[in-house]
């Protein structure tokens, strides 16, 4: 079998936590095209062995990754009427304070302009459920050996835990095996073990879902066995008492008192807020949007960022035996810019000495000034078309730009469709064993 855990564990640990945005959704059509340039790809494709497959596995998720960021840009740059300067002139939402509401705006144009600005005020953010228990000696071991359980109870689901305790076991790795065996469970509560001070530890359980509906009593809730041994343990645990309930968030719109289950919320379909902290001393943030200039050079420099970040990449990989590869990706998403630097210098989208590029807003500012607006978001969506295309083929055939050695070239022209090997570019199956 296999050993493919490396690739997961980096997958997951690099970009796991990574916010999903509206654009990683895909229509059918959409995925029947990725499908048949993948089988394109593996029908002319050599054959090749990975000299470094632990890099090779990492390498080829990071320019996956990177292939997704430049074409979820795209898309959101794209307008789906055709215009180029609407597509670029797209709305950017802006807080006052972002330390307290950030905003971000995810309308399509089509909202009512009556809400194009507002002011909130927010009272207090919503909370998830605390289940904080008894602080016990971590050295010591309260616990008479044998075998306990409880259940624990969602608003859905009931699902029962079992554990054992050891003679010879402390109450520090009990607390620790508890934590584990919930955290495992998958039931989107966390589980922590806690310094209580003076050598005791408490296990702490935390829901990851915030506030409260109104027909809900709690978010979780834990009862032992109905043994006398099991409510003995759980008496020792403490765990079934609600520490701190869940709440909800509380904030006033343009002064009118409203509630969220979450911190972060839609507005109008327009603006998504996320609610960071208190106001202070009650004063109100307010929510609008960018000027035309800024917004567009806002817009663009998520393009250039998306840039930035393969060539980020590319040096990334660009040391050592497998020196080729960094070099190869970087030399074919730099020539992207390069071969239009001179026209692009001339609308404020400049190149520092490393290659990566950033906006000059004041030049930016005079290239869209009406009389040259026209030809600049042609430039514009030229570069980002080009930038699409280059970002098809790395996530399409990420191999390309990884260090391997040819084996045998197919026959050109003549070969079959291998449509079972394609998860070697679309799901990163790859292993250093056979």
């Amino acid at each position: 079998m296999a050993k493919i855990d490396s690739a997961y564990d980096y997958y997951v640990s690099t970009y796991g936590t990574q916010k999903a945005s509206r654009y990683d959704s895909h229509k059918k059509s959409d995925l029947r095209k990725v499908y048949n340039q993948i089988v394109k790809t593996n029908k002319e494709s050599p054959l090749y062995k990975i000299s470094n497959m632990d890099e090779a596995k990492r390498y080829a998720i990071d320019i996956k990754e990177s292939a997704k960021a430049i074409q979820n840009v795209v898309a959101s740059l794209t307008d789906v009427n055709g215009g180029v300067s609407e597509a670029f002139q797209k709305k950017v939402a802006v807080s006052s304070d972002e330390q307290t509401v950030e905003v971000e705006y995810v309308g399509d144009g089509t909202e009512d302009n009556r809400t194009n600005q507002f002011e909130i005020e927010v009272e207090s953010l919503a909370t998830p459920q605390v289940n904080r228990g008894n602080a016990l000696r971590a050295d010591a071991l309260s616990f008479t050996p044998g075998s306990y359980a409880f259940d624990l109870n969602t608003n859905t689901a009931s699902y029962e835990f079992q554990y054992n305790v050891s003679a010879g076991e402390t109450n520090g790795e009990v607390l620790n095996k508890l934590a584990r065996l919930v955290n495992s469970s998958n039931l989107k509560i966390t589980a922590d073990v806690e310094d209580a001070g003076s050598g005791q530890r408490a296990l702490k359980l935390t829901s990851v879902q915030t506030g409260l509906h109104e027909s809900e009593p709690y978010l979780f809730d834990i009862a032992p066995e109905a043994s006398p041994e099991s409510m003995a343990a759980m008496n020792l645990l403490g765990i079934n008492k609600v520490t701190a309930p869940a709440q909800n968030s509380t904030f006033y719109l343009n002064g009118r008192e409203e509630h969220s289950l979450n911190n972060t919320f839609t507005i109008n379909n327009a603006f998504e807020l996320t609610l960071k902290q208190q106001s202070k001393d009650h004063a109100q943030t307010l929510i609008s949007f960018k000027a035309n200039a800024d917004a567009v050079a806002d817009n663009i420099q998520e393009l250039l960022d998306g840039y930035n970040r393969v060539l980020d990449t590319a040096q990334r990989y660009s040391e050592g035996q497998a020196a080729y590869q960094g070099r190869k990706l970087y030399t074919e998403m730099s020539a992207v810019a390069q071969n239009k630097q001179e026209i692009l210098d001339s609308i404020g989208l400049m190149q520092s000495e490393d290659g990566r590029l950033f906006v000059d807003r004041e030049t930016l500012a005079e290239a869209i000034m009406p009389d040259r607006a026209e030809e600049t978001f042609g430039i514009l969506a030229s570069f980002r078309d080009a930038l699409a295309k280059e970002a098809e083929d790395m996530g399409v055939n990420p191999m390309n730009y990884v260090n391997k050695v040819v084996v045998e070239y197919k026959n050109p022209g003549k070969n079959f469709a291998t449509p079972y090997i394609s998860s070697i570019y679309a799901g990163m199956m790859l292993d250093n064993k056979i």
